[in-house]
Formats: C-alpha cells, sequence, structure tokens
C-alpha cells in the first residue's frame, strides 16, 4: 500500500480548540498515528493541514520501512467495562453522584469524559 491508500482509511481524527500562552487555536492528530498531528486558526484549517501532515508522515514512514498501524476497529469496543477501585473513591463517587441527581454510572461517565486541563 502507498501513502494515498493509507490516506482512505478510517483513521481517528481529533480537532479541539486550544486556548493557551500562545493564543486560540486548533490543535489536530490522528489517534493510530503517534506523532502525526497539525494546527490551524479555524477547525477546518487545522484538519486541513493535519491532512496534509498526515502524507508527508506516512510517506516518511513508508520510506523507512516502519509498519503503518492500522485504523481502530471500534465496533469490538461494547462500551463495557470493569474499574476497581478503592472502596473509599466508590463511596466519594456514589455521594457526588446523588448530590448532583445522576446515576453513579452517567456521573463515572461525566467524569471521564471531561477535558483535562494541566495546572
Amino acid at each position: 500500500m502507498n501513502a494515498q491508500d493509507y490516506m482512505k482509511l478510517p483513521y481517528s481524527y481529533i480537532v479541539k480548540p486550544v486556548d493557551d500562552e500562545s493564543g486560540a487555536y486548533f490543535h489536530a492528530s490522528v489517534l493510530e498515528l503517534d506523532g502525526c498531528q497539525s494546527t490551524g486558526d479555524t477547525f477546518e484549517e487545522a484538519f486541513s493541514c493535519l491532512r496534509e501532515a498526515m502524507e508527508g508522515w506516512l510517506e516518511t514512514k513508508l520510506a523507512g520501512g516502519f509498519p503503518i498501524p492500522a485504523p481502530i476497529d471500534t465496533g469490538r469496543f461494547s462500551g463495557k467495562f470493569v474499574v476497581r477501585l478503592p472502596k473509599t473513591l466508590h463511596a466519594r463517587l456514589a455521594i457526588e453522584a446523588e448530590k448532583e441527581g445522576v446515576s453513579l454510572n452517567q456521573y463515572a461517565l461525566y467524569k471521564l469524559s471531561a477535558p483535562v486541563h494541566a495546572g
């Protein structure tokens, strides 16, 4: 396969807004392709720049004989997994969920999906 063949595969693109010491912009990356990333002033620009970066990333890896990761097959995930945690954390999460008036499952999902901000 060549770079153009890989470009047609259903990779996971992540484009998110960033507001930091260098200003406001969008950061884009390909989840499966470590180090394949770009930025832009708008969502569209970041995505377009990412596609260009992805093509160069793929061409470089192919020229060097490195393996190219396949896209993640999300169909193999059920949406469920078991997490073991300390009883004290379980209790705290249950109490917080009750305060919010939601189930523990909904509260845990909310906490897991919240953006992480560096301090």
